[in-house]
């Protein structure tokens, strides 16, 4: 037992050094192999249920390369990730964000959900729209030359640390964006390992005809994400359109929207679910809340387990949106999460 708990501790401390050094510095890309040293590799694929992550779980982090975001995912637990575009462009050599996304995303959290903005708030949020206005078109330009080399780095880098990118999503397949970006998102895509890209369900029935059908081009689909906008046929016109067209099905929101049984929609719709984003909110009765697993009304352990038993094979993505406690951070609240699905499928 002494032996154990000595081996135990020089992980952990190993563990700790290297996530501190990869912190510290956003170009330590001798990391993935360090990390290797230190023994198994994560495994949440969970009695066939494949348990992932978004990387906008850990968004509050302060480093958001994909060396220091693989070591967020790593010390998670977790194998398999939905990785938004920020980290791996990045790493490609995409121009500077001049925002500061952790201090804008609640604002634009509390555009989205209709919630009162101060003056101070409002202001803030119109020069963000501002400056990424401009940051896009920037991107825009750079994205006809980006060097799908090093989307190649970055997928071996994960792969070989133990994680598949099954998922991207950049921002690159909006009504704003050109064909030539939402091609080369798909490249990109293809060029890291991952099965769709997902984005915002843009509302609008020609551009999703259109995605669909360059999906099917690039052998990939489109997973549609929604919000409280989501109702059982809220899917319905962009699946007719293409098999490249799918949903990315959000659990918590939907149940925040007071739509009823969702183990319904799953079982109808389950083969056309690209990805499911899990967490646990509230039925508008009790307040729409965000709450750590286990204190929302989100029938999680029900649908985990109807995953389990119809094996179905899209991942289940936790997606961090609850407040995070005083003293803890994303990466420890994202354990727990993954501890939760443990728990379910026991």
């Amino acid at each position: 037992m002494k032996n154990a708990s000595t081996r135990r501790h020089f992980l952990g401390t190993t563990a700790a050094l290297i996530s501190g050094a990869i912190i510290g510095s956003p170009k330590l890309f001798g990391a993935p192999a360090l990390i290797r040293s230190l023994g198994d590799k994560p495994n949440s694929l969970i009695d066939g249920v494949q348990i992932g992550v978004i990387t906008y779980s850990f968004r509050d982090m302060p480093d958001q390369s994909a060396e220091a975001t693989l070591q967020y995912v790593l010390d998670s637990g977790i194998s398999a990730i939905e990785l938004m575009g920020g980290p791996a462009e990045s790493f490609a050599g995409a121009p500077k964000n001049p925002v500061d996304m952790r201090a804008i995303f609640p604002l634009m959290r509390k555009r989205r959900d209709k919630q009162e903005l101060t003056q101070d708030e409002q202001k803030l949020l119109a020069d963000a729209d501002a400056q990424t206005k401009a940051y896009r078109d920037e991107v825009a330009k750079w994205r006809l030359s980006a060097p799908m080399a090093k989307f190649e780095q970055v997928r071996k880098m994960y792969n070989q640390a133990g994680v598949k990118i099954y998922g991207f999503k950049p921002d690159a397949f909006g009504m704003q964006n050109s064909d030539a970006e939402i091609n080369y998102g798909m490249q990109a895509a293809k060029t890291l390992g991952a099965n769709q890209v997902t984005v915002e369900h843009p509302g609008n029935d020609a551009h999703t005809l259109k995605l669909g059908q360059m999906a099917q081009k690039h052998g990939i689909r489109v997973g549609y994400h929604g919000h409280e906008q989501q109702t059982p046929t809220f899917w319905d016109t962009a699946l007719a359109q293409s098999p490249g067209n799918a949903m990315n099905f959000d659990l918590g929101h939907y149940l925040a929207a007071g739509q009823p049984d969702p183990l319904a929609l799953i079982r109808q719709k389950h083969d056309r679910i690209a990805s499911m984003h899990i967490k646990d909110r509230q039925t508008p009765a009790h307040g729409k809340g965000n709450l750590p697993w286990g204190q929302g009304d989100t029938p999680l352990f029900d649908v985990l387990k109807l995953m389990r038993d119809q094996k179905y094979t899209f991942p289940a993505t936790v997606e961090l949106e609850y407040q995070i406690p005083t003293g803890s951070n994303a990466v420890a609240e994202v354990k727990k999460c993954v501890a939760f699905c443990r728990n379910a499928l026991s």
